[in-house]
């Protein structure tokens, strides 16, 4: 289930009509309603007679933001016929039109992933072992392809963000002593892109999808819900199978990584997005976070486990 916001059928149908007739699928619908969450797209909910689809229709300003619509095709299809999310129903090139089967289930919130946490594991092992996806997603050079784009282009930065790039070099110089090999990952599953339907959890929401270091999965979902340290730890035994202190330390120091280039996601954002949403006082909450991290006692103790195992 994906979360409902109001709306007008007949403003929506008038809209969109162009864009849905060319759909089959799509031509008898019996209503139109936007679904709330999304900040690169849109997402509609879609009924009609014979069944419910999602449509997920691009924003213009995804280029500047690393995503590319044919990947997250390509690898939106992968996890669909590999039962961790939706099915890929019908696309669009160009215009920037995706259609997926409709999950009927709850749709989570922080809470719901502090209380879950092993059957996530379960659900993101299950996407690990797909297929590779087409392409990888690395937060290192996704960083530094925003800078450069902030930079060129004179959107803000926030003050003191310079200032981290010798632990950053840290970080990524520490990762390449126990590096395990990419996997397929979804690269931004916060708490709305999991659906329960009370069997398992779904995997939704493929615009960062690429081949990435599965602790770059693990710790951004742990990041993106807000959880204490504790709650990683789980999330990283349940994982694994096995406490691992070296991955905890890894899968910490990614969620690092992932305030510290969404931060500039945000600014990007907050400069050409359309979409009517405080986009910089959301990066600065994930900057501000990164910035206590760099400085706090537990990055020089993650630098170290994260080389032992």
């Amino acid at each position: 289930m994906y979360p409902e916001c109001v709306s007008d059928d007949s403003l929506l149908e008038q809209e969109l009509a162009p864009l849905f007739n060319k759909v089959a699928l799509l031509k008898n619908r019996s209503s139109i309603t936007e679904l709330s969450g999304g900040l690169t797209n849109r997402n509609f909910l879609i009924e009609t007679p014979a069944d419910k689809y999602v449509a997920r229709v691009s924003s213009n300003s995804s280029s500047l933001l690393a995503i590319d619509r044919g990947s997250e095709f390509i690898n939106t299809t992968i996890a669909g016929k590999g039962g961790v999310g939706a099915e890929v129903l019908d696309y669009i090139p160009g215009e920037g039109l995706l259609l997926i089967s409709y999950i009927s289930g709850k749709t989570y919130g922080a809470q719901d992933v502090g209380a879950n946490l092993g059957r996530i594991a379960t659900s993101l092992k299950a996407l690990h072992s797909l297929e590779a996806f087409d392409h990888e997603f690395n937060m290192f050079s996704t960083q530094k392809n925003y800078l450069t784009i902030v930079q060129e282009n004179g959107f803000r930065i926030p003050d003191g963000y310079l200032d981290f790039a010798p632990m950053v070099a840290q970080i990524k110089k520490a990762f390449e002593v126990l590096f395990e090999g990419l996997v397929p990952c979804n690269n931004d599953l916060l708490p709305g892109n999991f659906i329960d339907d009370g069997r398992k959890i779904w995997l939704i929401d493929y615009e960062y999808s690429g081949n990435n270091d599965a602790c770059f999965e693990i710790g951004n979902v742990w990041a993106e819900a807000f959880l204490p340290l504790e709650a990683l730890e789980e999330l990283v035994t349940a994982y694994y199978g096995t406490y691992r202190p070296d991955k905890v330390a890894r899968a910490w120091l990614w969620a690092l990584m992932a305030k510290y280039g969404w931060t500039l996601w945000a600014s990007i954002q907050d400069s050409v997005s359309e979409i009517d949403f405080d986009f910089w006082e959301w990066g600065m909450s994930k900057y501000d976070l990164a910035r206590a991290e760099f400085t706090s006692n537990y990055f020089n103790k993650a630098l170290s486990a994260v080389t032992s195992k």
